[in-house]
């Protein structure tokens, strides 16, 4: 039996996302507090021809979540509701789908358990995080689905349905980075593992020394760079698990290099060079000089998720490790030889392959490219032109940030994407699910 709703009025106010990038006008607005009212939802609309899509916290740039029909807000299905641990001390966990990452993380940290792996933001939603191919950064493991091992998903037609690799195969394959284009997951079962503390040591480093070096710095742990454009210096970040003891930065250090370096810091950069465009190679040279050494010892999520409040553009793309060094090379001189004065780092990921249908990883060895840019500055023809630079690499878009490749391509870069279509159309013929983006990325 499904519960009896009670809808927001119609017409609600415009949504936007995080970047504000993307805008929509609900027609109406839901915030189901069981599974019961998810599948009334659907149950209700069902061959009325209303389109639905669920939304999380709106950290994606692209138009993922955008409906002009009943837009479903997942914030009151949180929190942890089943934990399992075996003889290693690791297990399963299994958590509401609105749940933010950093609860999630400390819910887990309550039972002396953690994820392997995170995105670098902790606010989104697991469900939607998930969804979309978050990934972090790792020689074993980066993406969050990597780590799902059931989902439990309300179908277009309001069933309720639990898959894993064992049960219904090809819809847990699929959904684990659904795109919200199958139904509405409520709940995930993660597997985890015994909490545990990353060594982290975060530094200026040379680009091309990393570059020269590239397979050696990509084997670590856990490694990023962000390299300021028109200079040779990055901010490299190295993380190793460690026994500890913990020593974390101090408080008065943890405020000024996170509070007022990475967030007021980089806004007045990015502020001045969009009024002085010319200023941006002088502003970066000078920044690279201000990269400090960090060495510090924290538990994982801590170390792995940092707070971002300066808003800005994405578009990432994930190349193939084998050709990651010739495409950096060529993207450097492309940022430096052309006309765009870009002054935000980009941020340079690893990631092995994993078996996730959707996910840029999928059966290869990955590399990360993520170009940032201010709003209302001219970044549009660099983005343009390293997608295309990218694409030339066979590289793939990441679902939540921005692009414009469209099903004919993305097909020819996602092996499974002919069985995705297959399970779409299975459980959502009528495409009630559906909205612009995904008929960009999917096809009809």
């Amino acid at each position: 039996m499904t519960a009896t709703l009670t809808w927001e009025k119609r017409r609600t106010r415009p949504w936007r996302n995080w970047a504000r990038t993307v805008q929509a006008t609900p027609a109406r607005v839901a915030v189901p507090g069981s599974v019961d009212e998810v599948m009334g939802i659907l149950a209700q609309v069902h061959g009325h021809g209303v389109r639905v899509k669920p939304v999380g916290s709106g950290h994606s740039f692209t138009p993922v979540a955008v409906t002009d029909g009943i837009q479903v807000r997942l914030d009151r299905l949180t929190g942890l509701r089943a934990v399992e641990i075996d003889p290693t001390g690791g297990g399963l966990a299994t958590v509401g789908a609105g749940t933010p990452l950093h609860l999630f993380s400390a819910a887990l940290a309550q039972h002396g358990l953690g994820l392997a792996n995170t995105g670098d933001i902790a606010v989104q939603t697991v469900s939607g995080a998930v969804a979309t191919g978050t990934h972090g950064t790792g020689r074993d493991v980066a993406g969050l689905a990597a780590q799902v091992t059931g989902l439990e998903i309300v179908l277009p037609d309001g069933s309720l349905v639990r898959c894993s690799a064992d049960r219904d195969p090809d819809l847990f394959h699929a959904a684990r980075i659904g795109l919200g284009a199958l139904g509405i997951v409520t709940a995930l079962t993660f597997r985890v593992e015994p909490a545990f503390l990353l060594h982290a040591v975060e530094e200026r480093g040379s680009l091309e020394e990393i570059l020269d070096r590239f397979d050696a710095y990509a084997d670590s742990e856990h490694v990023e760079f962000h390299w300021l454009p028109f200079t040779d210096a990055v901010q490299l970040k190295r993380h190793r698990r460690t026994e500890g003891p913990a020593r974390p930065l101090g408080a008065i250090r943890a405020w000024w290099e996170h509070d007022v370096v990475e967030n007021a810091g980089v806004g007045l950069i990015q502020r001045f060079t969009r009024a002085v465009p010319r200023s941006t190679r002088l502003v970066n040279t000078m920044g690279a000089l201000l990269i400090s050494r960090r060495d510090y010892v924290d538990a994982a999520p801590s170390v792995f998720t940092t707070v971002r409040r300066v808003r800005f553009r994405e578009m990432e793309y994930a190349l193939p490790r084998a050709v990651a060094v010739a495409a950096l090379r060529e993207f450097r001189a492309l940022t430096v030889n052309g006309p765009w004065r870009i002054a935000f780092p980009v941020e340079v990921r690893i990631a092995p392959a994993d078996d996730v249908w959707l996910s840029t990883a999928y059966e290869r060895d990955t590399v990360y490219v993520a170009c940032h840019a201010y709003p209302r500055t001219e970044y549009r023809a660099w983005f343009e032109a390293v997608e295309e630079l990218f694409v030339s690499y066979r590289g793939r878009p990441h679902w939540g940030k921005l692009h414009t490749r469209r099903s004919d391509y993305l097909s020819e870069v996602y092996p499974r994407m002919h069985d995705f279509l297959a399970v779409r159309h299975r459980v959502d013929p009528d495409r009630v699910m559906g909205n612009d983006y995904l008929r960009q990325i999917l096809g009809d």
